[in-house]
């Protein structure tokens, strides 16, 4: 059975060696909100909580999303994905795998483009939270993409045998 957005939390938290309260203040959250989403109470989270804690609890942003049913990841967690990728064939194979590489390298640059911005100039605190965020969610763009080619790759391989 899948951890629920709650379990994860408080897992992360107790081996970061945090108490509710002290993740609570770390997150600027409330004492009560911290309890709730952690009991189950609140299952649905409001997103920018979830980024929040994630900062302190070292459990991706992203992960914490596709916990609470807010995002979707590339796993063996995520059959429908697996299963639209690995059975793809011919021209929307090929396709698939040029879009994803070109996915891939944009984001690749997108990236180095924001780290070289933040470590040349002077943002607000709010401003080069963004930029750090973005940062963030674009790598786990990019992890999520080299998934897709793993399966694509595979996929390939697998046209190639039947066709002989």
């Amino acid at each position: 059975m899948q951890e629920t957005v709650g379990e994860m939390i408080a897992k992360a938290r107790e081996e970061k060696g945090l108490s509710k309260r002290e993740l609570s203040r770390l997150a600027n959250i409330s004492d009560t909100e911290l309890a709730r989403i952690e009991s189950g109470a609140r299952e649905v989270p409001n997103p920018k909580t979830l980024r929040k804690i994630s900062k302190y609890i070292g459990v991706n942003y992203n992960d914490l999303m596709y916990a609470a049913g807010l995002g979707f990841q590339v796993t063996n967690l995520n059959p429908f994905l697996r299963s639209y990728y690995e059975n793809l064939k011919g021209e929307q194979l090929e396709d698939a795998l040029v879009n994803t590489y070109a996915n891939i390298k944009n984001w690749e640059n997108l990236i180095s483009s924001l780290t070289e911005k933040i470590n040349s100039k002077s943002f607000t605190d709010q401003e080069k939270e963004i930029i750090e965020q973005t940062i963030e969610d674009t790598q786990y763009q990019i992890s999520t993409a080299n998934e897709i080619v793993k399966l694509l790759l595979s996929a390939k391989v697998k046209n190639r045998r039947e066709n002989k």
